[in-house]
């Protein structure tokens, strides 16, 4: 069965306190959400230790971090400059830490960089996956799957495609290593929403559901009940996680998404 998180996109340290944080998981529990996503940050903005307390206290899973913030801290994978590069590597070997102590994946999109970084595409990926390799020994160490997220090329310089993130993982050989979707990314960059979900089978390994326009679901073109049939015929059992980022507070947004995907047949 396929389980429903949200995604929370600000920093943790951008509540008000703990808390008010802690309201935002109750509520989400509320809704009908078994995970929230959140941002990997530094400083992360709240201690792991509480956050263990609250997910477990209110019922919730934290299936994914995302880690694309730290690129806004000047790191990135592709990045000519060798000192960025092993800042980077550090950085995200310290977030497995992490996401080891929450049995989560840890995502990786906007930390390849984008063109202005690097404008050759065989280098930049050359460099992507000599920094993804040790990422992957330290994951693999720890029972972390490290995915990759195909992010359009408008945010993303590099592996925009699910095939593209296919090649990527090939060259580095790491069985901690995964591929995941997002419906946003698949609207715009591939030619159908469902064949790369059913190319990467059982090696699918995270979900994100976000619409055409980033707004309310319902509000763009994004076909979530196909979406769910071919997640249910590779027999994913994994989050699909809720992204809204456009014309709606949290509350709304998450109470309002999790009601479309019930009544389009996504969601039970």
């Amino acid at each position: 069965m396929i389980r429903l998180s949200y995604l929370v996109l600000p920093r943790l340290a951008a509540f008000d306190s703990p808390e008010r944080f802690k309201s935002v998981l109750a509520y989400l529990h509320e809704c009908g959400y078994e995970g929230v996503e959140l941002n990997m940050t530094e400083p992360f903005g709240i201690e792991p230790a509480v956050l263990e307390g609250m997910i477990e206290q209110i019922g919730l899973a934290i299936p994914s971090f995302l880690t694309g913030e730290a690129y806004a801290d000047g790191l990135c994978l592709s990045s000519p400059d060798a000192s960025v590069r092993r800042r980077t590597v550090e950085r995200l070997i310290g977030y497995v830490s992490v996401a080891s102590r929450f049995n989560a994946v840890l995502v990786v999109g906007l930390l390849q960089g984008l063109r202005r970084d690097e404008p050759n595409p065989n280098v930049a990926n050359r460099r992507i996956a000599e920094g993804l390799k040790p990422v992957a020994d330290a994951a693999g160490a720890k029972n972390v799957d490290l995915v990759i997220e195909p992010v359009n090329h408008l945010q993303v310089g590099f592996n925009n495609t699910v095939a593209e993130v296919q090649s990527l993982i090939a060259a580095i050989d790491s069985p901690a290593i995964r591929p995941m979707v997002d419906t946003i990314h698949l609207n715009i960059e591939e030619r159908s929403l469902t064949d790369p979900i059913l190319d990467c089978g059982k090696s699918l390994r995270h979900v994100h559901l976000c619409e055409s326009n980033g707004g309310p679901f319902g509000t763009g073109h994004v076909d979530f009940m196909s979406v769910g049939r071919a997640l249910r015929q590779i027999g994913y059992n994994g989050f699909a996680s809720v992204k809204v980022y456009r014309q709606s507070d949290l509350e709304t947004a998450a109470r309002e998404s999790i009601d479309y995907l019930r009544r389009v047949g996504f969601a039970n």
